[in-house]
């Protein structure tokens, strides 16, 4: 029996990459692997080092992509938005190049692209995360709907997990309604500040149930994490904790009544 086939019309996959060339060989090795193919194909790079951009060279004549490239490092933010700029079908997967899809995230996203044809005010679709979100409602095929309320009720600051830079489908006129990344910034606020802006906004997403079934989060001692964290949101010290869960708690219920982002 011939092995499936996926090809995946009207869909670029957003890579957005940072001095781990290896890894971004690795994801995309891996779709071909698994006969996964899509309408185009854009790496953004953040101004990574020559080997690395040499590296991306040689490898788009063997798994053929668009490079889009910036003179130096200017952060996340800045890195998404040029390659969501180079986008020209009307939706897009984005993933981080850390990530490894595994063999049934192809129906999934088939799954993914149907809900969002048939379900016009649906603006993304996650798949992986580090933790359930809280406020689900039951849709199909593995997946459930986000709820979001500022009422108490729902409560808890997890709930404000609405959007997440990890893996997703979206539409790609995602920085027309919710604006665009926030540049000059650490990894970590712009995610928050798109976060808030994409509740603020009242953006609408399906979360997939089995929610790291679909993806592997790798980190090699070669090519680490580039996203570096501080003390305070690490440790897990009991007083420590408590406190964390405390500031983000208001943190989080103040900004979104009392800010407005995007």
């Amino acid at each position: 029996m011939a092995p499936t086939t996926y090809f995946f019309e009207g869909i670029t996959l957003l890579i957005t990459h940072y001095n781990r060339s290896h890894s971004l060989e690795r994801l995309l090795r891996t779709f071909k692997e698994q006969n996964c193919s899509f309408q185009d194909i854009v790496v953004s790079d953040d101004g990574s080092k020559i080997e690395h951009l040499t590296k991306l060279k040689d490898l788009q004549a063997i798994l053929p992509f668009r490079l889009i490239t910036t003179e130096k490092n200017q952060g996340l933010g800045h890195n998404i938005n040029k390659g969501q700029d180079a986008v020209n079908t009307p939706y897009t997967l984005y993933i981080q190049e850390d990530f490894v899809p595994k063999p049934i995230f192809n129906r999934s996203l088939q799954n993914a692209l149907s809900f969002m044809a048939e379900k016009k005010e649906l603006d993304m679709v996650r798949f992986y995360a580090y933790f359930k979100y809280p406020f689900l409602k039951p849709y199909k095929n593995g997946f459930s709907e986000m709820l979001f309320s500022p009422w108490p009720w729902y409560w808890g600051y997890q709930k404000f997990y609405y959007y997440s830079d990890h893996p997703h489908l979206r539409r790609s006129n995602f920085l027309e309604k919710f604006g665009r990344y926030p540049e000059g910034l650490k990894g970590d606020v712009t995610e928050y500040r798109m976060m808030m802006s994409f509740i603020q906004k009242k953006g609408q997403g399906l979360f997939y149930d089995n929610f790291q079934s679909l993806f592997d989060q790798q980190n090699s001692s070669a090519e680490p994490s580039t996203m570096k964290r501080n003390y305070w949101r690490e440790s897990e010290q009991p007083l420590v904790t408590v406190a964390r869960h405390f500031y983000r708690h208001l943190k989080f219920n103040v900004d979104f009544h009392f800010s407005r982002y995007a």
